[in-house]
C-alpha cells in the first residue's frame, strides 16, 4: 500500500492494516504461516573440530558475538569467558551442568526475540515503570477501537477485533506466570512469541485450531486444512501443490486416520519435536572439555579449554581479522 492509498483509506481501515502488520512482532494475526519451523542449526558453519570451532563459537556466543571475540586477544577472551561461566552457572554451585549449558546456547540463540521485544517495548509500557499491564497493551492496541465503535460499522471487522481481543487477552494471562495482570520483560516476550516458550505452546495450539476449525467441532478436517493455505475462487481443478497437501494430511498429519486433526496432532504439525541441536552442542562440549569425567565442568576446566568455546585473534580463523586489524 502507498501513501496515496493510505490517505483514501478510513481511519478503521488503517487500524486494521497496522493490526495485521504486527505480526512480523509476532502479536496475533488473522491468518498464520502454519507450522513452526524446527529449531535451525546453530551455525551456518560445518561442525568439524579437527578444522575449527568456529561452529562451537556461534553455538555458544551468536554469531555476532563470536565475531567480537575473534578481534580479541587470548587473554582478554579468557577473561569475558569466565564472566560468562559465572552467568551460565544458575544455581552459582561453582559448577556448569549440561542442562544449564543448554539453557545458556537456547537462550543465546534467540537473543534476536528479546531484540525484537526491546524495539516495540516504549509502544506499550505506557507509565514508563519497565513493565506492561495488560490494560496497557489493551490500550495501545484496541483504544481507537473501543473508543469509537461507530467506526467499525463492518460486520466482519467488529466480529474480527471482538475476536481478537479476548484472545489476546487469554495469551497474556497464559504469560503472565505472576498473575499480577503486568507483563516483564521475559513475559511479554512470551507474549509475543509464544511458540518459543513451553509454557506457552498450548496456547499456540488452540489459537491454530480456533483459526481453522470453520464448523467449531473442535477438529480441523481434511477441507478446513486445505481452506487455510488455498482459496479454491475458480471452480477449476486443483494445483498439484493442493492435491500434495492432502496426501500430506492423509499421510502425516492425520495420525489416528480418522479424517480429522485432533488438538495433539495439531501439535504434531506446527510444533514438531525436532533434534535438539543446543542440547547436542551442550553434550558435545562437555564431552569434550570433562577432564574429570563427572558430567559436570568447573570455570577451570572451561578455562583451559577456552579456544572450543570462544575465538581470538590467536585462533586461525581469526588471522583474517587480525591481519586486517594489523593494517590499519
Amino acid at each position: 500500500m502507498d501513501l496515496k492509498e493510505a490517505l483514501r483509506c478510513s481511519t478503521a481501515e488503517l487500524l486494521i492494516l497496522m493490526l495485521c502488520l504486527r505480526g512480523s512482532f509476532g502479536v496475533p494475526t488473522f491468518r498464520k504461516e502454519r507450522g513452526v519451523h524446527p529449531e535451525p542449526e546453530l551455525s551456518d558453519r560445518q561442525h568439524e573440530d579437527n578444522q575449527s570451532f568456529q561452529y562451537d563459537h556461534e553455538a555458544f556466543l551468536g554469531k555476532e558475538d563470536a565475531k567480537t571475540f575473534d578481534q580479541l586477544t587470548p587473554e582478554e577472551s579468557k577473561e569475558k569467558l569466565g564472566k560468562i561461566v559465572d552467568r551460565i552457572d544458575d544455581n552459582k554451585d561453582g559448577f556448569v551442568t549440561t542442562e544449564e549449558l543448554k539453557n545458556w546456547i537456547k537462550r543465546v540463540q534467540k537473543r534476536y526475540i528479546f531484540e525484537n521485544v526491546a524495539k516495540v517495548w516504549k509502544d506499550y509500557d505506557l507509565n514508563k515503570d519497565n513493565k506492561i499491564s495488560w490494560e496497557e497493551y489493551k490500550q495501545a492496541t484496541y483504544g481507537y477501537y473501543l473508543e469509537n465503535p461507530a467506526e467499525f460499522q463492518d460486520a466482519t471487522e467488529q466480529h474480527n477485533f471482538k475476536k481478537m481481543l479476548p484472545r489476546d487477552e487469554r495469551r497474556f494471562k497464559r504469560a503472565d506466570l505472576d498473575g499480577d495482570f503486568e507483563a516483564t520483560r521475559e513475559e511479554f516476550t512470551a507474549f509475543l512469541h509464544p511458540e518459543e516458550f513451553e509454557h506457552m505452546k498450548d496456547i499456540v495450539v488452540l489459537e491454530t485450531l480456533e483459526d481453522i476449525d470453520k464448523n467449531e467441532d473442535g477438529f480441523v478436517d481434511q477441507d478446513e486444512y486445505i481452506a487455510d493455505m488455498f482459496a479454491h475462487e475458480d471452480g477449476g481443478p486443483e494445483p498439484d501443490w493442493v492435491i500434495t497437501e492432502r496426501e500430506q494430511f492423509a499421510d502425516f498429519r492425520d495420525l489416528n486416520k480418522d479424517g480429522k486433526m485432533d488438538k495433539d496432532e495439531i501439535r504434531h504439525w506446527i510444533l514438531p519435536q525436532d533434534y535438539d541441536h543446543a542440547l547436542a552442542e551442550a553434550r558435545h562440549l562437555v564431552y569434550e572439555s570433562d577432564v574429570d569425567k563427572d558430567q559436570m565442568l568447573t570455570k577451570e576446566e572451561i578455562l583451559d579449554n577456552w579456544n572450543m568455546f570462544v575465538g581470538s585473534q590467536a585462533t586461525n580463523y581469526g588471522e583474517d581479522l587480525t591481519k586486517n586489524h594489523d593494517e590499519l
